[in-house]
């Protein structure tokens, strides 16, 4: 039934669907584009503050391999000089993990934009199906995730590959290498793993995003029936639309009728076309059109002016100007 209910959905998501979705904090994300984000920040971030990060790591080991022979058999010393290490490093690097952070938070913003949505921070106990969670495991969306899945894997290996096998005589010489040298070849070295890695992850995200907003927006395609029901809800039901002006007509007929004894003559086409006029000295600086009507609302008038005994008036060409010419309550032009 659910592959029947996804077949009959072939209309685009309308906005007011696509609204309700943002609001429920439902929106086009790609989490390979917010690695490959949040990588590429790393690696940045890393080059922009190396020379930075270097000299701290490279005081940090100094003192950290410098003993005397007090301090090597005091262990109350060498905690303290530990943890003075540690922050010192910690507050070297904070910068460096403060723009991860960063980036790490915004990044999802790339694809789908920002959104806040209390609706979504609320449990959702449909999720505890273990029935929908085992169906969820076979559907399509899994199959392509895994397969997306495997693709990166096999990928950022064979470069992860590449790049070791590229550097590998440096990777081995550094153990031979003096302390600031060493720490000079590593930073070189994860700058170029780091962009090499970047280079094959935003092609993995090159094709999600648009994998992504091709999902989402299948995901939110509707049924004709849908399309036709929030048109009902938005501009509301045409028939209960009709009726209601079919009762407005009817009401405003009914309101035009009862005047049409206080009308002071009729004039008739005879038959096709009624207009009652009326008209007062006082106030009035032309005659008013109080009923005017066609055929049986003209026949209409025609009997209610014949019972209350009111003057007719056949001209024909004077009841159709009358009747094209004039508004209701309103004078004779």
């Amino acid at each position: 039934m659910a592959e029947e209910s996804d077949l009959e959905k072939t209309e685009q998501a309308s906005p007011k669907r696509l609204e309700k979705a943002r609001e429920e904090g439902d929106v086009p994300r790609s989490r390979e584009l917010a690695a490959c984000a949040v990588l590429f920040a790393a690696g940045l971030s890393f080059m922009m503050l190396n020379g930075h990060l270097s000299e701290a790591l490279k005081q940090a080991l100094r003192t950290g391999l410098q003993f005397d022979k007090g301090t090597a058999f005091d262990p109350i010393i060498l905690l303290m000089k530990t943890t003075h290490t540690v922050l010192d490093l910690l507050i070297a690097f904070s910068p460096f993990a403060l723009i991860l952070l960063t980036v790490a938070i915004a990044s999802p913003i790339l694809v789908g934009g920002w959104v806040f949505s209390t609706k979504a921070l609320m449990p959702q106990f449909a999720k505890l199906n273990p029935i929908k969670g085992i169906s969820n495991l076979f559907s399509k969306n899994a199959l392509v995730e895994l397969i997306k899945s495997i693709a990166k894997s096999v990928l950022v290996a064979t470069v992860a590959y590449f790049v070791i096998a590229n550097d590998l005589k440096p990777i081995l010489s550094l153990s031979s290498m003096p302390i600031e040298s060493s720490i000079t070849e590593v930073n070189q070295l994860m700058t170029h793993g780091f962009i090499t890695i970047v280079c094959a992850l935003l092609f993995i995200a090159a094709i999600d995003v648009p994998y992504q907003l091709y999902h989402y927006a299948n995901k939110h395609k509707m049924t004709k029936e849908e399309v036709k029901q929030e048109s009902k809800e938005s501009e509301g039901n045409p028939e209960i639309k009709a009726k209601i002006r079919q009762q407005q007509r009817e009401m405003a007929r009914r309101r035009m009728m009862s005047k049409i004894p206080n009308a002071d003559v009729v004039i008739t086409n005879p038959t096709h076309y009624a207009v009652a006029i009326k008209y007062q000295d006082e106030g009035m600086s032309a005659p008013i059109v109080v009923a005017k009507g066609a055929d049986a609302v003209a026949l209409k008038i025609r009997e209610i002016a014949a019972e209350h005994r009111i003057i007719t008036l056949e001209s024909p060409k004077l009841a159709r100007a009358l009747y094209a010419h004039t508004e209701l309550d309103q004078e004779i032009p």
